[in-house]
């Protein structure tokens, strides 16, 4: 993996949590927007960690 900027991960993964929009498309941002792999990775292991239960 490379080097991922945490603090874009956590915005775009808690976007995708509350439901936020995708600043590019000003859709309901979806993991099926991230197309690079590492970030796409990362974003949905934070979401992971932060969603309780899992």
């Amino acid at each position: 993996m490379t080097n991922v900027n945490k603090v874009v991960v956590r915005i775009a993964a808690e976007r995708i949590m509350k439901g936020g929009l995708n600043p590019k498309t000003e859709l309901v941002y979806v993991i099926d927007d991230i197309t690079n792999p590492d970030y796409r990775l990362a974003v949905e292991n934070y979401i992971l960690n932060a969603t309780e239960g899992i």
